[in-house]
């Protein structure tokens, strides 16, 4: 389906299933040499990040009572709701030098798009746009050798009242930015476009982009070429992996961090340790399960010298291996 030019292209996918999108979207990270931009939409979706623990993130009773599917993403990052009101957007790109997470490069051309609509939008903490103080938008990367992926919602006019009662949002995280809660730091673009409906806010992102990039059109891919991609997103394995983490970690240690939150769970026999799962929002470039099989049967003692030939920001962007040993200990 791809044509290996170094073109932008751009692709607006016309289903609202969660999982055929972000099966989408991998299939495109992973097959394809271009730089493409895609605009999607999805039904009421919780979307949890690579490495969070869903029973700990979500409302799991309120989104099964209101029918709210539950997917999992490969970027790192917090979790988020999308409804018919939100609009996701997606740069996938060929990586220039070594460079790692970057907010700052894939946001600009939405604020710019923003700004075009006569909207004062700014790139705010680790990855979020926000709007008067107010977020509109939070972002996510994924990165491999030579290629990132970087996505984003716009909260246009989605039910925030549902994006509440969804996630658990950590107290330490309200405290961290001195919010009362997620309700009051989250605000609809349609507040200031009050004329506009959410296939008109499209359709101007749409052109605007189309004026920055002058791309060429392309087609999804076909369901038999993402159909393995799919069955993983659709998969207990991949969306629930840990669902029986109440299990035999004997330490249990969180902290948040500015870079995101960490928690660490630890399976100890005397001085070693076992066993360690990490989860928490924070971003990466390589996937933390290196890290764990790395550290599996390591005395707590000798953590130093067994972390001395890696580092551990690679893993958990932000965090230096003395955080993590004092993390640790």
């Amino acid at each position: 389906m791809c044509i290996y030019i170094h073109t932008m292209k751009f692709l607006i996918l016309k289903t609202t299933n969660p999982n055929i999108n972000l099966a989408t979207e991998e299939y495109l990270f992973t097959h394809c040499d271009d730089d493409i931009f895609m605009l999607w939409q999805n039904e009421p979706t919780v979307v949890i990040g690579k490495n969070q623990n869903a029973f700990t993130e979500l409302n799991m009773d309120y989104i099964r009572n209101n029918n709210i599917h539950i997917v999992r993403r490969i970027t790192g990052g917090g979790a988020v709701y999308h409804d018919l009101g939100n609009v996701n957007y997606t740069f996938i790109s060929r990586k220039k030098g070594s460079e790692g997470i970057n907010f700052e490069y894939f946001t600009k051309p939405i604020i710019e798009a923003l700004s075009s609509l006569g909207l004062s939008a700014e790139l705010s903490g680790r990855n979020d746009i926000l709007i008067d103080g107010k977020k509109v938008s939070g972002n996510a990367q994924h990165t491999s050798e030579k290629r990132v992926l970087h996505h984003g919602t716009l909260l246009f006019d989605s039910d925030l009242s549902i994006l509440s009662d969804a996630l658990k949002v950590d107290e330490e995280k309200i405290k961290a930015k001195a919010i009362k809660s997620v309700r009051s730091r989250v605000t609809n673009i349609k507040e200031y476009l009050k004329e506009l409906d959410v296939h008109g806010f499209i359709s101007l992102i749409e052109k605007f982009l189309k004026q920055k990039y002058d791309p060429e059109l392309i087609t999804a891919p076909t369901e038999k070429e993402i159909s393995a991609l799919f069955n993983k997103y659709i998969s207990k394995e991949w969306v629930f992996p840990d669902s029986d983490y109440i299990s035999a970690y004997t330490l249990t240690k969180k902290r948040r961090y500015p870079f995101g939150t960490v928690e660490m769970r630890i399976e100890m026999k005397n001085d070693l340790i076992r066993k360690i799962k990490i989860y928490g929002d924070f971003f990466g470039v390589k996937d933390t399960e290196e890290l764990l099989d790395y550290l599996e049967n390591t005395s707590i003692n000798m953590l130093e010298n067994k972390l001395s030939n890696i580092s551990i920001g690679d893993y958990i962007f932000g965090m230096t291996n003395e955080d993590f040993v004092k993390h640790i200990k």
